[in-house]
């Protein structure tokens, strides 16, 4: 796989940014866990048409997608400290969300 195949991925036609490579695989997990929980979320409070927890919903989305590498600063261009930072502090503000 070429570099730039390792940084995207096409689906129908649009690219989207790929998960950062180096995760841990206990972090990626965690971090695809809440992506998870946001998605769902998400789309339960919009059937039931709550804001407020579709903002929330949408924040946790947002924390594990940028915790993964797929929004912000790409991965590519962070070295191994803010990678890890990058990840950490994501996975810190998620699990705050849970108390």
């Amino acid at each position: 796989m070429s570099q730039e195949d390792e940084r995207w991925l096409v689906v129908d036609g649009r690219r989207w940014r790929r998960q950062d490579p180096d995760l841990p695989a206990d972090v990626a997990e965690r971090l695809r866990s809440h992506l998870g929980r946001g998605r769902s979320a998400t789309g339960a409070a919009r059937r039931a048409g709550d804001e407020d927890a579709e903002r929330r919903a949408r924040r946790r989305t947002d924390l594990a997608k940028r915790g993964l590498g797929e929004r912000g600063t790409p991965w590519w261009e962070q070295d191994a400290d803010e990678r890890r930072q990058r990840w950490e502090g994501a996975l810190a503000a998620l699990d705050a969300l849970d108390d």
